[in-house]
């Protein structure tokens, strides 16, 4: 059986329900070298996959660009960035447009994890430029990507959001802002104001893929959405998920499971205390103990974003 597609709320964009999430195959986390990561998302491609979500902080473009090349298969495309200005923003979809060697972003968001409603107007000049972007056709719609329950439930009113892509799973790990029942209620509250809705960290960044069928049932069962960005860094995880949402579930385990699943470490006799990683967290899952970095197992999505910002390469995802 072929994928469920859809359209994305008021985008006119076709989506597939299952979306492929570039985010653990780069730097930030895998590291897959260009052709290892170019295969693994032509494959995807072919095996159906038809909607592609990164960022320019995940710094995939190039596989993503030569996947498309290798698969002559297009797909929607999401990225997002964290630009506060106007000229940094313009700069951050100029980019997007030359690495992925596209002539319009399907979908580009403001990457705003951990920020909250004030983002609208922190980031207005950032805004201001995707919405001139829009305008002009290089960019199909704007959104917004969020951890955060209130800017969830702020984005459902303000009509020059056309998507949003929140977090949400069965456990609460990560959402900020409020409760696993609150960001449900934004969550449908933004749907049914016509936002194009799909769904990041379902398996909390990995945490619940020994309950994989559980939680992704949870949010099918418990609120309305578009697609599911899942991460993927093999073939046998792209046949695994494209069977399942097919609707014709795998014998066994994902094999992730089976592989072992990742963490966030912190080299102690490297980091020097001074403390970047913490701002840099979206789920507050690292602070300071006897002047080191420690990572909280229990908060941490395994997302890799305090990698790069030790200066002493001190963080890995292994």
């Amino acid at each position: 059986m072929p994928l469920k597609r859809t359209i994305l709320g008021p985008t006119g964009l076709e989506v597939t329900e299952l979306c492929f999430g570039a985010l653990p195959m780069g730097p930030l986390q895998k590291n897959l070298p260009l052709a290892e990561g170019t295969t693994l998302i032509a494959h995807a491609l072919r095996a159906g996959i038809g909607f592609v979500d990164t960022a320019q902080a995940y710094r995939t473009y190039a596989p993503i660009r030569e996947a498309i090349r290798a698969s002559g298969i297009r797909p929607v495309i999401a990225t997002k960035s964290a630009a506060r200005t106007y000229e940094e923003m313009e700069a951050a979809v100029e980019e997007a447009l030359r690495e992925l060697a596209v002539d319009r972003i399907d979908i580009f968001h403001l990457h705003a994890a951990r920020v909250g409603p004030e983002v609208f107007n922190e980031r207005a000049g950032a805004l201001r430029c995707l919405l001139d972007y829009r305008a002009r056709g290089v960019i199909g719609a704007v959104g917004i990507s969020t951890h955060d329950v209130r800017t969830v439930m702020a984005a459902a009113e303000r009509p020059e959001i056309e998507v949003v892509f929140p977090l949400y799973n069965r456990e609460g790990r990560g959402i900020l802002g409020g409760t696993v029942a609150e960001m449900a209620c934004a969550i449908r509250r933004s749907y049914e104001a016509g936002k194009g809705v799909y769904l990041m960290k379902v398996l909390a960044g990995g945490i619940l893929l020994d309950s994989f069928a559980e939680s992704i049932a949870f949010v099918r069962d418990t609120v309305p959405f578009h697609a599911i960005a899942l991460g993927m860094v093999a073939p046998g995880e792209v046949d695994y998920n494209v069977a399942f949402f097919a609707g014709e579930p795998p014998a066994g385990p994902p094999p992730s499971i089976a592989g072992g699943g990742k963490r966030v470490l912190v080299t102690a006799s490297l980091c020097q205390g001074c403390g970047t990683c913490i701002a840099g967290c979206p789920n507050a899952a690292i602070s300071m103990v006897e002047g080191k970095a420690s990572i909280d197992p229990h908060l941490c999505l395994r997302c890799g974003y305090c990698v790069p910002l030790c200066p002493q390469f001190a963080i890995r995802v292994v």
